[in-house]
């Protein structure tokens, strides 16, 4: 049986598998993997120290509002993210406006995580493709600035942008994700990367076919 830490440390492959079974084969999106390929993501940065925590916190409460929803007597309305929208939308538990009582709905919840999906997925595709000598904070800044921060309040940025400053190097990130030496690294994340970036527009569209992508 592995121990606690064995269970914290973070494995690229995992999230490679979690993400692989994420689509149905008509590309409905399975809440459960979805859930589950966000844990392994939080493992990862978690596992580069605190600089992540303002990140990751969030996306660990909204995991959590999530699989109260998929384990309520509701639970089979929240299988795929298509049922869920479709499921809230019809039964007026979406908030619109942030004055009522749904503002915690699935749809709300799991729209913060596809905001900061986008920039872990533009992060570690700059890792992928950046030089030996390519400066982790820059990658991680450009792409918060293309994604997150513009739902950010200016104190998150700065905050943000302070944290980044520290990151440690291109190497140390490559360590971190357990699966060999940094060519191996660059192999999965070849095939990661696109995996998360089909979940990623599955799920963009759908929000925007609903006028959605800007839920309060």
């Amino acid at each position: 049986m592995a121990g606690p830490e064995e269970d914290q440390k973070f494995c690229l492959q995992e999230v490679l598998d979690t993400f692989k079974l994420c689509l149905s084969e008509n590309k409905e999106v399975y809440l459960e993997h979805y859930v589950a390929g966000w844990r392994g993501l939080v493992k990862f940065l978690n596992s580069l120290g605190s600089v992540f925590g303002f990140i990751s916190k969030d996306a660990v409460n909204k995991i959590n509002i999530l699989v109260t929803y998929m384990n309520g007597e509701n639970g089979p309305q929240y299988v795929t993210i298509q049922s869920m929208l479709k499921y809230e939308l019809e039964n007026d538990l979406v908030d619109l406006t942030k004055r009522g009582s749904n503002a915690e709905s699935g749809c709300r919840t799991l729209l913060r995580l596809h905001r900061a999906l986008r920039w872990l997925e533009l992060f570690l595709d700059r890792l992928r493709t950046s030089s030996e000598d390519g400066k982790t904070s820059v990658m991680c800044s450009e792409s918060y600035n293309e994604s997150l921060s513009q739902h950010h309040p200016w104190l998150v940025r700065k905050a943000a942008g302070m944290a980044f400053c520290v990151l440690p190097g291109r190497l140390a990130f490559f360590e971190v994700m357990n699966v060999g030496p940094p060519e191996q690294v660059v192999d999965k994340l070849g095939e990661a990367i696109p995996l998360i970036s089909e979940v990623y527009q599955i799920t963009e569209d759908l929000y925007a076919k609903q006028n959605l992508l800007d839920l309060p």
